[in-house]
């Protein structure tokens, strides 16, 4: 039974991946197993500058999910580079690191910066607002997002992911406009805008007022984008949104994605994405498929 995959000629031991925001750099997790059983890792998102995040209280409890308007914290690319990925580079995974920025310039800097030894892909957040056109998100119009991906494919020296919102009418137009531009592999999907209300203040619970929902709620919305997206463009997709089981890679497998990103489970256990793999390969064996990539895009429409 094979579990490895390729996603733009990158070698993957299997294809679970923990996402961005909620591993870390990997360092707190090195006391519970060692980060070479994962098929990659998804640094938090890296700014140029520091950036201490949004005020508290910034994560809420939702019906199977969670909302967080934690606000990218962060120490910055210079630290990133000096302290967090020498050691990242020597723990056998692939280490893909997660850039956001304010504007196009922005981006273009941090993904060149980060272009470098130890650097296995460079996924690049769209969901930030652009602070030179009144906070619209990069990632709401396919004219943002085939500038975006254009600017930074010209100084990249690693595959671009692109890792795409939600929060748009067709998602499958935004995936080709980063096609189109160059983009090596697409993520999605990144969190749902949502709100929640302290019925006795009438206050929203969060200080920033909205968040990001994720968890199992979004899965089903997750697989329908990455099927969307899957029959839309000929790049590798790596599906992320509610994956907590086997069963749940299953899905976004079938439904087209190459791998997969565990988040939100890792919140509450730190072994979920050893158990998504685990799981993964118990389904393999169960029904005779001997290499994992046999499953992708494999889905049966009625």
């Amino acid at each position: 039974m094979d579990l490895s995959v390729n996603i733009c000629g990158v070698e993957f031991k299997n294809p679970v991946i923990a996402a961005s925001g909620t591993f870390a750099y990997g360092e707190e997790f090195e006391r519970f197993y060692p980060l070479s059983e994962l098929g990659g890792i998804s640094t938090k998102g890296i700014f140029i500058k520091p950036r201490m995040g949004n005020k508290p209280p910034r994560i809420a409890e939702a019906a199977s999910g969670i909302i967080n308007s934690v606000g990218l914290p962060g120490p910055g690319v210079d630290a990133f580079l000096a302290n967090e990925l020498p050691r990242l580079k020597n723990q056998n995974t692939v280490v893909i690191v997660n850039v956001a920025g304010n504007d196009i310039d922005e981006y273009k800097e941090i993904v060149e910066r980060v272009s470098v030894d130890g650097v296995g892909m460079i996924e690049v957040n769209i969901s930030c607002p652009n602070l030179k056109e009144n906070g619209t998100v990069f990632g709401a119009s396919c004219e943002t997002v085939a500038a975006v991906t254009k600017a930074v494919k010209a100084v990249a020296k690693k595959p671009v992911i692109i890792k795409l919102s939600p929060s748009v009418s067709d998602i499958a137009s935004i995936a080709k406009a980063a096609e189109a531009e160059g983009a090596d592999a697409l993520s999605l999907i990144n969190t749902i805008t949502a709100m929640k209300i302290d019925v006795h203040t009438r206050r929203p619970i969060l200080a920033n007022n909205v968040g990001g929902l994720s968890g199992s709620c979004v899965k089903p919305i997750a697989v329908r984008m990455v099927w969307q997206c899957a029959n839309a463009v000929k790049i590798p997709i790596i599906g992320m949104g509610g994956i907590y089981s086997g069963e749940d890679a299953v899905e976004f497998l079938l439904a087209g994605a190459s791998a997969v990103s565990v988040g939100s489970a890792i919140l509450s256990d730190p072994y979920a994405p050893l158990k998504v793999c685990d799981e993964l390969g118990e389904y393999m064996r169960k029904y005779g498929i001997k290499k994992v990539s046999e499953l992708v895009g494999k889905i049966e429409l009625n």
